[in-house]
């Protein structure tokens, strides 16, 4: 962002002043929008630091008392001890709030406080007004330790605060952070210390990091994203390989895929999954029945036959079954790959794992002749994964037949050979060494999936809730990457875009998540709710290419 900024002002002649006004003029609207009748009359208190964090908070108590709002100023430090287009922005409401004290109105619409010391903060922490406002523009970007001193007490009082205002069941005042909650390092998913946990983070230009991987992410709030004139060409020309998947990235898949006039069920692609055992129908059923409701056109479930009656009945009509060789326990053998291998031949894409079960070491020899002797797509999930643990170091996808793999924390520390939960403290960096590693995409699934590429990129999904966190979900979200999969090898054929299908599936499935959640709520959901909202969220994405 730093980068950014610099670019912006030097190839596009923008002031840096002129950014950190439309950083205050976009928070300000996000603030308008939160009241129904609007800032005027409302309370704010602003706390700064003297950096630029603290500038753009100066200049938005500016605009606030400019929208009518009664606004507080309280910099910890002295203006003298500020510089560059933070100190212009504190010299400015210095002299505005100076201009108020002398005027007739008790209290004056805007007050400039310089907080130099503890005891200084001790007088000003106590409650004078009450706020319906509090912004917090401490610390920006540039955090990189925890906080300490004055900025830490500051922490401390709000989280006192917001206890007290969630204890007397009451929404004032509203914490608002400006970038990112102070306290935060931006460029990291860990808290290291106390930080302000905000009702609202008005972010600037592109999410950081902090913004969207948990669990700092819990501290923002509502996050919003605000454009502060950044030319686009800048953000496209980085280099970043981290990136947050945004509606518009679903969006553009649902419509390249869309159902077109006279196409018909080998045009939406053919699906093979393998799953279930005997006693684990369930998954297999629920694995099957997603990847249907996905939008594959034709599906063929292939289980141990013991199974096959128990999945068939839990299996929507629609989904043919195929009969597999077992082990005494039930599971598919290693006598089944040639049948397999058959199917295979006129499937799109293919899934293997759900309920499969690993016990026997002739289904682990199965997976792995499947995944070797693929002829088409392949996800990975479950049991298979646990049959390839830890994964063969010559076993690589391509993109002519890719391999998405879809672990929990678990399966992935079992992939990786670990059995420290260290291994997977930083979920980007392992998710995104692995797929680099084995030419593969990895969705690692957990609070925030993450979507790692062959070439290194990471995709964090933003939609989903704890109400996933349930019995089978897994499975449906396994069903929906291999049904957009399918599609899109049957669609678009050598232009089709692994990567591409994994993280709109990923994107709806969530959404799907989410729908059932505000239905049903969240305790209540169960993974064929899920399945059962995906018509619902396809709908909201591309709603004219479901019913034109």
């Amino acid at each position: 962002m730093r980068e950014l900024d610099r670019l912006t002002t030097e190839r596009y002649a923008t002031p840096s002043l002129l950014l950190m006004e439309a950083a205050a003029a976009a928070a300000a609207r996000t603030l308008a929008e939160q009241f129904s009748g609007g800032l005027a009359d409302k309370t704010a208190r602003v706390i700064c630091g003297r950096g630029n964090n603290g500038g753009d908070g100066a200049a938005l108590a500016r605009a606030l008392w400019l929208a009518g709002v009664r606004a507080d100023v309280v910099l910890l430090g002295r203006v003298e001890d500020t510089r560059g287009d933070a100190r212009v922005n504190f010299e400015i409401v210095r002299h505005l709030a100076s201009f108020e004290a002398g005027s007739r109105q008790s209290p004056p619409p805007l007050s400039f406080v310089e907080c130099e010391s503890v005891s200084d903060w001790e007088e000003h922490a106590r409650p004078r007004h009450t706020y319906d406002i509090v912004v917090d523009a401490l610390f920006g970007t540039g955090l990189t330790r925890p906080l300490e001193g004055i900025p830490l007490m500051v922490a401390e009082h709000m989280a006192l605060m917001r206890r007290a205002r969630e204890r007397a069941h009451e929404t004032d005042p509203l914490i608002v952070s400006l970038d990112i909650p102070s306290g935060l390092n931006a460029d990291a998913a860990e808290v290291s210390g106390e930080a302000i946990r905000a009702d609202i983070t008005v972010t600037f230009t592109a999410p950081k990091p902090a913004n969207v991987l948990p669990p700092a992410s819990d501290y923002n709030g509502k996050l919003v994203i605000a454009d502060i004139g950044s030319p686009p060409a800048l953000l496209e020309g980085t280099t970043t390989q981290l990136f947050l998947t945004e509606e518009r990235d679903a969006r553009r898949w649902l419509v390249k895929t869309r159902y077109q006039s006279g196409s018909y069920k080998n045009s939406h692609g053919h699906a093979l999954v393998i799953a279930g055992s005997r006693g684990m129908a369930g998954a297999a059923a629920l694995c099957a029945n997603a990847a249907m409701r996905a939008g594959a056109g034709l599906l063929t479930l292939a289980t141990p036959e013991s199974a096959l009656e128990s999945v068939a009945a839990h299996a929507m009509a629609e989904v043919m079954t195929a009969p597999l060789s077992e082990t005494k326990d039930g599971a598919a053998d290693f006598g089944s790959v040639e049948r397999v291998v058959a199917l295979m031949a006129r499937s799109t894409v293919v899934a293997i794992g759900p309920g499969l079960t690993s016990v026997d070491e002739t289904t682990r020899l199965f997976v792995r002749a499947i995944v070797e002797r693929r002829s088409a797509p392949v996800v990975i999930d479950a049991d298979g994964l646990n049959s390839l643990a830890p994964w063969p170091e010559g076993l690589r996808g391509t993109s002519e037949l890719p391999l998405i793999l879809t672990p929990h924390p678990g399966e992935m520390l079992r992939l990786l050979g670990a059995d420290e939960k260290g291994a997977i403290a930083d979920r980007v960096t392992a998710a995104r060494e692995f797929a680099l590693a084995h030419s593969l995409i990895l969705v690692l699934k957990g609070a925030r999936t993450l979507v790692a590429a062959p070439d290194g990129s990471v995709y964090i999904n933003p939609t989903g809730n704890a109400g996933l966190g349930t019995a089978g979900a897994g499975d449906t979200l396994t069903g929906i990457i291999t049904g957009f999969n399918a599609q899109a090898f049957a669609t678009l054929r050598g232009e089709a875009d692994a990567v591409a299908a994994t993280i709109a599936a990923v994107y709806v499935g969530g959404l799907a998540g989410d729908l059932a959640a505000q239905e049903r709520g969240m305790r209540s959901v169960t993974a064929s709710d899920i399945r059962e909202h995906l018509g619902a969220a396809i709908c909201a994405l591309d709603a004219e290419g479901e019913w034109p």
